[in-house]
């Protein structure tokens, strides 16, 4: 039986990641055609997407866009989570419910629902409708991440504050929030990591500027290339620290 399951196991990460490592592969490989065996090793095509114009932009958008979401999403969601740890009445698990919605839904729903109600408020389409799209899921995250950490909290702390004659303002600045601190962070570097790699919300809020994956999509239409390779390498890279970055961070007391 467990031979059986580690089998499985191992057939399940194999399904998962194998893609990812061939893309990787490829990414060093020497050739523009991307076939087996590969003929020789290069760096060459990260020195040529790093240079492409058209990526760097679709880059900088990314970047604009990750940041101000990233920014809303963490205002709004540690001033929520902060709430409902002082609320004390019926609702609480209905909201933690509705919060986590924008994560459950497929992003189809997210896309098509956002683009009907900028569509009813006549809001043109461009950037400033893709950061309020992943702010919609970067909140959650944020919310969730810093609600656990507010949870474990002594009520005892602010008290202590009050009493030592500081406002709430000060109360939270010096006695809340540097116990919040690490996992406002994780959140937030989670939040972004999501955004940056968002493109299903992305497609349908999007105007004439593209972010990064959005710019990666539309030359998937002509064929995979090495620069391609390249690209989503890097991003891979970045996202995958980010996010065990964030993990160490969420955990941290």
């Amino acid at each position: 039986m467990k031979a059986f399951l580690g089998s499985a196991t191992l057939l399940v990460f194999l399904f998962m990641y194998l893609p990812i490592g061939v893309i990787v592969l490829f990414s060093f490989s020497q050739g523009r055609v991307l076939s087996l065996p590969i003929q020789g090793w290069t760096l060459d095509w990260y020195s040529q997407a790093l240079g492409d114009e058209r990526l760097r932009l679709g880059l900088w958008n990314s970047l604009r866009v990750g940041l101000l979401a990233t920014a809303i999403a963490t205002g709004l969601g540690t001033l929520a989570a902060l709430s409902l740890q002082r609320y004390r009445g019926p609702g609480k698990t209905a909201f933690r419910a509705a919060v986590v919605m924008p994560l459950i839904l497929p992003g189809i729903i997210t896309g098509v629902a956002m683009l009907s109600f900028f569509a009813a408020l006549d809001v043109p389409l461009g950037l400033f409708t893709v950061i309020v799209g992943h702010a919609t899921f970067g909140f959650p995250v944020v919310f969730n991440t810093v609600a656990a950490r507010v949870s474990r909290l002594p009520q005892s702390l602010e008290e202590a504050a009050a009493d030592l004659g500081a406002p709430p303002w000060e109360a939270f600045w010096r006695a809340i929030f540097p116990n919040l601190r690490s996992a406002l962070i994780a959140g937030m570097l989670l939040a972004f990591t999501l955004s940056f790699d968002e493109i299903i919300v992305t497609i349908f809020l999007t105007g004439p500027d593209n972010t990064l994956p959005m710019e990666i999509w539309a030359r998937l239409r002509f064929g995979m290339t090495p620069e391609i390779n390249a690209t989503v390498s890097l991003i891979l890279l970045v996202s995958v620290g980010l996010v065990v970055l964030s993990q160490r961070l969420a955990r941290a007391d």
